[in-house]
């Protein structure tokens, strides 16, 4: 936040990464209020009726064979610790045998958990736990490896794309190759596709494949096309209600294609969602930066008075970070006119001081980073436009792959 006095003292202390976290966090809870109210509103009277349907035919059954609520609420409470164990009314296909025990493990390691198989014992729920941790860490590693390769590639298509529009536009002359060091060349070797143009491509695709489940899930599982499409999205995202479960029943027509087609649509709809996922969080990032900022000004203009009147030669906190910009990924700090008054002889403030100790805190920190890596990093003009500006998981593959994610992150 650039305001540091006045009406702003109290924001003026969190940072702009502490004031992303705040605002995304209160969203997420608003969200979250108007998604229940959406919900209740929708679903209560359906679940009130299903109620009252379910309490008349427990009286008629009650009634017609002579039998005490008591009895029967017994039984059915033993038929839910069945269903536990995977015991249907159906016939359905084993839980336990080995390939409905990988189908599990599927379900596991790639966080979807359908719920419809889980371990009854005490040692299949320890072995889960620990399972279930390596398992979920191995996968979301293997999905974040998959969400590189795919910016990668959807990069390197739409750079070529627009490449071939410039030259088409005569901009580009058409005898010139990559690396020729020519300015027009050189001007497009920090293009970036948009975030935008990329979010757009793995919508289509995800859209794509999920049709295609549908129209494999329809006619073999007896599912309505829309109730397809709700699984796939169920599925696909991870959230795994287990409401609607594929390749349950004991035998299909072409029971061995059936099953390999249903295992390839769920791992390419999971990689393409997860990366659907990670493009959205970035234009959710890009937006809650927009609202900070529209704040920030609306801050700067209340305060604008009171800054100007105060001392020349005192340095405000929030002086102090917009007049010495400090860049972790290059170790350059741009020096202030803080620095002239110092060689003048005048004294250095309390605030100076924590602020170069910061700077040198921050270098520090990264360094040692670097150190536990095994590799010092380089950072020179190509790798800064090309390669990862730092972060975590998907974040840091997003950073610099995509024209939104280069300068403000």
């Amino acid at each position: 936040m650039a305001c540091r006095g006045g009406c702003c003292s109290s924001a003026g202390r969190l940072n702009a990464d502490n004031a992303r976290f705040l605002l995304l966090a209160v969203l997420i809870v608003l969200y979250m209020l108007c998604g229940a109210a959406v919900f209740s509103a929708i679903e209560l009277p359906t679940e009130r009726e299903a109620k009252e349907r379910w309490e008349e035919r427990l009286e008629n059954f009650t009634r017609r064979h002579n039998l005490s609520r008591a009895e029967l609420r017994h039984f059915l409470r033993e038929y839910e610790e069945a269903s536990v164990a995977g015991i249907r009314v159906d016939d359905l296909r084993p839980r336990w045998d080995f390939t409905g025990a990988f189908y599990f493990v599927g379900t596991v390691v790639s966080t979807i958990g359908f719920g419809m198989t889980t371990p009854a014992t005490v040692g299949g729920k320890i072995f889960l736990i620990f399972y279930g941790l390596i398992g979920c860490a191995g996968t979301i590693l293997f999905f974040n490896l998959f969400l590189e390769r795919l910016i990668t590639v959807i990069a390197y298509v739409m750079k070529s794309c627009h490449e071939r529009q410039l030259r088409r536009k005569g901009v580009l002359p058409h005898n010139i190759r990559r690396g020729s060091g020519t300015s027009e060349v050189d001007s497009l070797a920090g293009w970036k596709p948009s975030v935008y143009y990329v979010m757009l491509i793995l919508c289509v695709a995800s859209l794509i494949i999920s049709c295609c489940a549908s129209a494999m899930y329809t006619p073999i599982e007896g599912w309505s096309y829309f109730d397809s499409l709700y699984f796939c999205f169920v599925a696909f995202s991870t959230i795994g209600f287990g409401d609607l479960v594929s390749s349950q029943n004991t035998k299909y027509e072409s029971q061995g294609f059936y099953r390999f087609g249903n295992f390839v649509f769920i791992l390419m709809g999971v990689c393409c969602i997860y990366s659907l996922f990670n493009v959205i969080s970035i234009v959710i990032k890009q937006s809650i930066n927009w609202i900070l900022k529209k704040l920030d000004c609306r801050c700067c203009h209340r305060c604008q008075r009171k800054l100007f009147r105060s001392r020349r030669n005192v340095v405000m906190p929030g002086n102090v970070r917009s007049r010495r910009n400090i860049s972790i990924e290059t170790d350059i700090v741009n020096e202030s006119d803080t620095d002239g008054r110092r060689l003048s002889g005048e004294m250095i403030s309390m605030k100076d001081f924590l602020a170069s100790n910061k700077v040198s805190l921050a270098i520090m920190q990264k360094q040692l980073s670097e150190t536990a890596n095994g590799y010092p990093r380089q950072m020179s003009s190509n790798s800064k436009q090309n390669g990862f500006s730092g972060g975590v998981g998907a974040l840091a593959i997003m950073n610099n792959r995509l024209a939104e994610t280069s300068v403000d992150r």
